[in-house]
């Protein structure tokens, strides 16, 4: 039993239709009516700082985090609220370290900012393919999520209603990304963010008053309830069963912290600010809207605990991604009136939003790279009229044809995983974050003798690295809440691959920058020189 009313059912699944009519008007609304690559890329970098910020937060709180992260807090407690911590220092990180050179590096994807400084087909090519692969599991998560969700909100269990919802989602989140470009998506991930803000700031306000305002009360009842007492409220739970829990914890928020922020529908958001006072004060707003939904759902987390237990939480989700809707719920007591049910189905249409938001960004990111990294400066399918660049109309087409395809390859392997556990296939895309687009970000943008050799190294021996000890992790085999928990293969002895890929996807770039030979590190210090203005202090921002 879930607890919802046939009235609050019913009042959600009106707000789901409504949400997604309303957004898909506003898409074709806001969508570029013209064949500018501008337009449709980056909207024209029109958008003010708080709009910008609002949008990167929308883009960077997902459902993954919204359902998985206050899922962790209401099962492990502490180790949770440090994972939450850690997605606001990654996008901390991000702000202070990267996000001016990528603004002034890049135009439209993540294989500009990279090919600044070292332009060519094999670079634009890897970008692209590390792009996809980073987010295509986020995708699979997001959009099996959404089949789980309307699912226990509505009460029903049959497998293909379930199939039936992702492959309908898939196709509006689709349709956001084709027909939205940027500015679409990024209203509807101003919309998402404020109403996940506002209805999750009000449940926990009424949480936090079910214990006289007391965060100490909270946290008491919510151990009591937790079923393992005092451990509940102190570092290792989460990682207990582990050969290190104290190097797994780390491992793992390290690569939160350095993945989160780095993955390429993060990044596209820097290129539509028009200035490099836009960016910094775009990225001010978003770190402080994600810093608020961490206080949100670590009292929602808490109070999911506090008010109906640890084993509740447990039995309806093994990986507690239901806990803030219970918690929502419960948040309103035995007697829930009129009012209180129409902000529990707001609190759930913003998931819903949520949902549709992030696979639509992450969609829009996965095309703009095949079609503009792939196809326009990559040279396939590129016409002898046309030797030299692809014409605008061309390269919009294959953008939306492009997020057809992958949004049509993401709901097909979606509707494979839905009834494993997600967990992997999210801390996959951290890893990979981490491990290849991190490192190659960092030496592209900072260091002068960074050579093609030793990016292509970092980038691809990053991803082969981590798609490697990926499945010999905990998370895959050998525990009751694995993907696969009838098997046993786990040899890694860690929840992420993060201890040992991200030393090596730094090393990767090293070594193959060493290799490479002095000449090669002198004539890209030479070529990095020439731009250095450009990328650090924003001197020109030069067309790539």
């Amino acid at each position: 039993m879930t607890g919802f009313s046939s009235s609050a059912q019913a009042m959600s699944l009106v707000a789901f239709t409504s949400v997604a009519t309303v957004t898909l008007l506003l898409c074709v609304m806001t969508g570029p009516d013209r064949d500018d690559l501008d337009e449709f890329y980056t909207g024209y970098g029109s958008m003010s700082p708080m709009r910008n910020g609002l949008a990167i937060a929308g883009d960077y709180i997902s459902a993954a985090t919204v359902l998985g992260t206050s899922g962790i807090i209401a099962l492990t407690g502490y180790d949770g609220v440090v994972l939450a911590l850690s997605t606001a220092l990654s996008l901390m990180l991000l702000m202070f370290l990267l996000a001016e050179p990528l603004r002034n590096a890049g135009r439209f994807t993540m294989g500009d900012a990279l090919a600044r400084r070292m332009p060519g087909r094999a670079v634009r090519m890897t970008a692209c393919a590390v792009t996809l692969i980073a987010l295509l599991p986020l995708m699979l998560v997001q959009l099996a999520g959404a089949g789980d969700l309307l699912a226990f909100i509505l009460g029903f269990s049959n497998d293909s209603l379930k199939t039936g919802c992702v492959i309908g989602l898939g196709a509006l989140m689709i349709s956001y990304a084709a027909i939205g470009g940027m500015k679409g998506t990024a209203l509807i991930q101003i919309m998402k963010i404020v109403m996940l803000l506002g209805s999750g700031a009000v449940v926990a306000a009424l949480i936090l008053h079910r214990f006289d305002w007391s965060p100490g009360a909270l946290l008491a009842a919510a151990g009591h309830n937790s079923g393992v007492g005092s451990a509940f409220l102190r570092s290792g739970l989460q990682f207990a069963g582990g050969a290190s829990p104290g190097l797994d914890m780390i491992t793992s928020e390290l690569t939160v912290v350095l993945g989160g922020a780095c993955l390429p529908h993060i990044t596209m958001r820097m290129y539509t600010a028009n200035s490099a006072r836009q960016v910094r004060r775009s990225m001010s707003w978003a770190v402080i809207c994600v810093a608020l939904f961490v206080v949100v759902i670590s009292v929602i987390g808490f109070g999911a605990t506090a008010l109906i237990g640890r084993k509740v939480i447990a039995a309806a989700d093994p990986q507690g991604n239901t806990a803030y809707l219970l918690g929502s719920r419960a948040a309103f007591g035995p007697d829930v009136s009129t009012a209180e049910t129409l902000l529990f189905t707001t609190v759930t249409a913003a998931i819903f939003l949520t949902l549709l938001a992030s696979v639509a960004g992450m969609i829009l990111a996965c095309a703009n790279s095949l079609a503009h990294d792939v196809f326009a400066r990559g040279g396939l399918f590129r016409t002898r009229r046309h030797d030299d660049e692809m014409s605008p109309r061309h390269e919009m087409l294959l953008a939306r044809l492009s997020a057809l395809a992958v949004g049509a390859g993401a709901i097909l392997l979606a509707t494979l995983v839905q009834h494993h556990s997600l967990q992997p296939l999210i801390t996959l895309s951290f890893c990979l974050g981490a491990s290849a687009i991190a490192p190659a970000l960092v030496y592209s943008l900072f260091w002068r003798r960074y050579t093609r050799a030793g990016l292509l190294a970092t980038l691809i021996g990053g991803t082969l690295t981590v798609l490697v000890l990926m499945p010999g992790t905990n998370l895959v085999s050998g525990s009751p809440t694995s993907a696969f928990p009838g098997v046993d293969f786990n040899w890694f002895p860690f929840t992420t691959t993060g201890i040992v890929s991200i030393p090596l996807g730094f090393a990767y770039g090293w070594l193959g920058t060493v290799v490479s030979g002095r000449r090669k590190s002198d004539e890209q210090r030479r070529q990095y020189e020439a731009v250095e203005g450009w990328i650090l202090a924003g001197a020109v921002r030069r067309r790539t």
